[in-house]
């Protein structure tokens, strides 16, 4: 057991409307799954809460610690209690902030993420891929089921496809309801994210995107259907993947297919 976990435990205020959590054991585990590889020694840890999680961020002499929270009580038990200052502690909303005001180079991503915000949140980690490195997250289990899913399984969707074709994804463990202060319905999940070596798809990204969106959202429907909302040419009528559905392309086939669009629209 460490000091930090014989020490009185950091209590949550259930008034702030998030579950915080209340075990010190798997904070640190958490903290632990950081790789932070050669090249970056900067973590940037989204909505701090109480510091459960940054206590033991700011242990390490292997990284400098940054923490973005929004919740103005937060703020102030994070300065009066952790001895964050004005240039560690950032009062602002994640989803709004300019992270590149923060850093000019890459950094790592921890933190125990609000149910409600998580796929936003992702989407601006993927705006932002060629600084952030590496993503440790605790998200809601169906989330992160998602998220770490290969296709051909039902629950391979749009942030599976999105996600993956930038990052290596791990699926580390479950957390359970109970150790969270208030508990939530549901279980939770940490995951963890490494930026892979693709710089870039070799098609064209943005319409890469909408072919995914697209495709699953008319999951049930084969890409036949669901990808008419791109109006493609008539002549690509006959592509071996319009008979197949969203979850069953990899994201290899995802590529391939936005390139064959690629070549049909010229």
């Amino acid at each position: 057991m460490t000091s930090l976990e014989k020490s009185k435990k950091v209590v949550p205020k259930k008034h702030l409307g998030q579950h915080f959590l209340k075990e010190n054991s798997i904070a640190e585990r958490i903290v632990n799954l950081l790789s932070l590889h050669k090249g970056y020694d900067k973590v940037l840890e989204i909505g701090a809460g109480m510091g459960v999680l940054t206590q033991f961020l700011l242990q390490s002499d292997k990284y400098e610690t940054f923490v973005v929270e929004i919740d103005k009580e937060s703020v102030s038990y994070l300065q009066k209690n952790l001895n964050l200052d004005e240039k560690h502690l950032i009062s602002a909303d994640f989803l709004s902030y300019d992270i590149r005001q923060l850093f000019d180079s890459q950094f790592a991503i921890i933190g125990n993420l609000p149910y409600n915000i998580s796929s936003p949140i992702f989407f601006k980690i993927l705006e932002n891929r060629n600084q952030v490195a590496e993503v440790v997250c605790m998200i809601q289990k169906e989330v992160a089921d998602r998220i770490a899913s290969k296709h051909g399984n039902k629950t391979y969707g749009i942030l599976s496809v999105l996600l993956q074709a930038f990052y290596d994804i791990r699926y580390a463990f479950t957390v359970h309801e109970g150790s969270f202060t208030p508990p939530p319905k549901v279980k939770s999940a940490v995951i963890t994210l490494k930026r892979n070596q693709r710089e870039n798809l070799g098609c064209d990204e943005r319409l890469f995107f909408q072919v995914v969106k697209a495709g699953f959202n008319q999951r049930r429907k084969t890409l036949r259907n669901s990808l008419k909302v791109l109006d493609l040419p008539i002549e690509f009528n006959t592509n071996e993947f319009l008979d197949k559905r969203a979850e069953q392309l990899s994201v290899e086939d995802f590529i391939s297919l936005t390139r064959q669009i690629e070549q049909v629209r010229k």
